[in-house]
């Protein structure tokens, strides 16, 4: 295990919820958190970007008034994802208020991350960085990144096209470092299975975006609770890179969802797409392929005690020999 002291005794469980694009807001941001798990959110969903500093002074407040309230429980630190490319015009704004308020973990994207660990670095914050491939990696390793997320096939939003079993294998062949992974995990069994396999935290984003607290629309919410893993479509053409999307989003907006055409890199756009009329994330919503395990809509908390029970359930049932249940019955919740 290659966890930072930052995370050690702050954890329920080794989970990070995912920055979810338009969803992920304060209110669940805080929910994670105080639920014992990092809660992340990106920058860009503040807006204007004024609004940043808001959020950062009301999450770094409430969380640092829960913890002193709650001395013996673990309350997780927060993280705020950067986008890394050019797209992004307001990059050093929101770099330097993560430096004024000392956020604790700053997610990185699309690009590697020399100038945001820079500034991170200058304060103790750790950085964790995007990547789909072993180049990608290696890359980000030289930038001086503190740990990599590995995004793997299925995973919601941006995902690589790599089997978790073969990309960790393969990544942990050259860093002994703090690994993430992404890619349909929604349930404490599959938490265990990224440890086992090489990762030290799961990285959780579709089953946070169908909670009370998420941004996500109602709509939305519920697609994600009637869609199965086979109902995600896997394509660049809404944002110029490659990721996933509820196919039921995508035909609703007129679009068929089997014969997608290559996107037009020339309008490649990160925020809400330029290649179509119907843009991701506000029109084409993003998710992964764990939405045939999401059935309800509970408050972030609630997800949480889930994922604490199958995880230590699972633990329980490999020590003693017996089959891992994927998923508690509605009794022991």
């Amino acid at each position: 295990m290659s966890l930072p002291a930052k995370l050690q005794g702050n954890l329920r469980i080794p989970v990070v919820g995912a920055p979810l694009f338009i969803e992920s807001n304060p209110d669940l941001v805080i929910a994670q958190c105080k639920a014992g798990i990092v809660g992340s959110f990106p920058a860009l969903n503040a807006r204007p970007k004024e609004l940043l500093e808001e959020w950062l002074k009301r999450i770094t407040g409430e969380l640092k008034e829960y913890k002193a309230k709650h001395p013996d429980k673990p309350v997780a630190p927060f993280a705020v994802n950067q986008i890394v490319h050019s797209s992004n015009d307001r990059l050093q704004h929101d770099i330097d208020l993560c430096e004024k308020y000392q956020v604790p973990i700053q997610i990185t994207s699309l690009r590697a991350p020399d100038d945001v660990v820079k500034s991170a670095h200058r304060y103790g914050c750790l950085v964790f960085h995007d990547v789909i491939n072993t180049h990608h990696a290696k890359r980000a390793i030289q930038a001086g990144v503190d740990g990599l997320i590995l995004v793997c096939a299925g995973a919601g939003g941006h995902a690589g096209k790599l089997s978790p079993f073969a990309l960790v294998a393969e990544v942990r062949q050259f860093y002994d470092g703090c690994v993430l992974l992404s890619g349909s995990i929604a349930n404490g069994a599959s938490v265990l299975a990224a440890q086992a396999i090489g990762a030290d935290l799961a990285y959780i984003g579709t089953r946070f975006s169908a909670t009370r607290e998420a941004g996500a629309s109602d709509s939305k919410k519920q697609c994600i609770v009637e869609s199965s893993g086979e109902e995600i479509v896997y394509t660049n053409l809404f944002t110029g890179v490659h990721g996933n999307y509820l196919k039921r989003s995508v035909t609703a907006a007129g679009l068929d969802a089997d014969n997608l055409p290559e996107a037009d890199k020339s309008k490649m756009n990160f925020g809400s797409g330029g290649n179509t009329g119907a843009k991701a994330w506000r029109d084409i919503w993003g998710a992964g392929q764990g939405v045939g395990q999401i059935s309800d809509l509970p408050p972030t908390s609630e997800v949480v005690d889930r994922l604490a029970r199958e995880y230590e359930a699972a633990k329980a049932a490999l020590f003693a020999g017996q089959p891992v249940p994927t998923r508690l019955p509605v009794a022991a919740e």
